[in-house]
């Protein structure tokens, strides 16, 4: 079983940046992929970003490259999601999530967090 905690969202003017966090009680964090996934009102949740268990594959939803990097720190259980340049179409709660492989459809993981908030204001 896998806790995950995500935290860092917030209220941002468009333009602005933000860093969420996403801490995974595993002591084997290692062996996981890891994502990003978000869900705007009435609609479906959507794929992000997603890095692989050595970090050395990230995968990019075509609506963030450029200006979202997704990250692992394996000393602290860690993933990370920088976001910068961001637009009111970026409003959504953020999910974290693990599994065993990377995808784009979120039944295709097997972790989730409880979500955090970002609000793009324009």
């Amino acid at each position: 079983q896998v806790q995950l905690v995500e935290s860092g969202g917030g209220l941002v003017q468009a333009g602005g940046s933000l860093r969420l966090s996403c801490a995974a009680s595993a002591r084997t964090f290692s062996n996981y992929n890891m994502g990003w996934f978000r869900q705007a009102p009435g609609k479906e949740r959507e794929f992000v970003a997603a890095i692989s268990r050595s970090g050395g594959s990230r995968n990019y939803a075509d609506s963030v490259k450029g200006r979202i990097t997704i990250s692992r720190e394996y000393a602290k259980n860690t993933v990370y999601l920088q976001m910068n340049s961001l637009k009111p179409e970026d409003t959504a709660v953020y999910y974290c999530t693990a599994g065993p492989r990377i995808s784009g459809y979120p039944d295709s993981w097997d972790y989730w967090g409880q979500g955090t908030q970002v609000t793009v204001s324009s």
